[in-house]
């Protein structure tokens, strides 16, 4: 489909659910407006928080989508990953990013996990394939220490609590500028209205 057809697609989408979208702000777009929460905008950058969980396939496809989300405003996007697990996944992989975050080397570490799931379907909760996945991306043995020891435990699980702060049910999910939440179930799960729904609103935003 096409940029121009997804577009009209999504518009007509966006009129034909006014419950979602709270305008009281005068900003555009599709999103829950999270009033336990402060709108947070200091007029230079807005915060995106992505939760997703690794195990998740609308997650993995949602990750193309973020260059093209950050390409549209250079500079003026501030992106947090805040990795979540449900069910019988592992909370490992999410102590895996974290490590690799702090070494400077987030973004590798979550394509690297996604691929591993997705492409070379292996198990991301073992250790031993972290390890590996680890060593691929530039981090050596003390990465494999502190993962065995459980050093970004604490982090996983502040993760998890900030989910529910948020009421986040699914993933992906995206809370911009502090209060206002997006998700695919908001488009019938369709990842791609996610990505333009998440421009319009940002680009409503960044014109205040």
């Amino acid at each position: 489909m096409s940029f121009r057809k997804l577009f009209v697609v999504l518009s007509l989408f966006l009129l034909s659910i006014p419950a979602y979208a709270d305008q009281s702000a005068g900003i555009e777009g599709v999103y829950e407006k999270l009033t336990e929460h402060k709108f947070s905008f200091d007029g230079k950058q807005v915060e995106v928080m992505e939760f997703l969980s690794f195990y998740c396939s609308h997650c993995y496809h949602f990750e193309k989508s973020i260059p093209v989300i950050k390409g549209n405003f250079p500079g003026k996007i501030r992106w947090k990953t805040i990795p979540v697990y449900w069910g019988e996944g592992s909370p490992k992989p999410g102590e895996a990013y974290f490590l690799a975050e702090e070494a400077g080397k987030g973004e590798e570490m979550k394509k690297a996990l996604f691929e591993a799931v997705f492409v070379n379907k292996r198990d991301i909760g073992n250790i031993e394939v972290l390890e590996d996945i680890g060593m691929k991306v530039g981090l050596g043995f003390d990465f494999s220490h502190r993962l065995r020891t459980g050093e970004k435990a604490k982090n996983v699980g502040e993760a998890i609590i900030m989910s529910k702060t948020y009421n986040i049910e699914e993933t992906p999910t995206l809370v911009i500028a502090g209060n206002l939440k997006t998700s695919p179930s908001m488009f019938q799960g369709n990842a791609d209205f996610l990505r333009e729904n998440a421009i319009i609103v940002l680009k409503s935003i960044l014109k205040k």
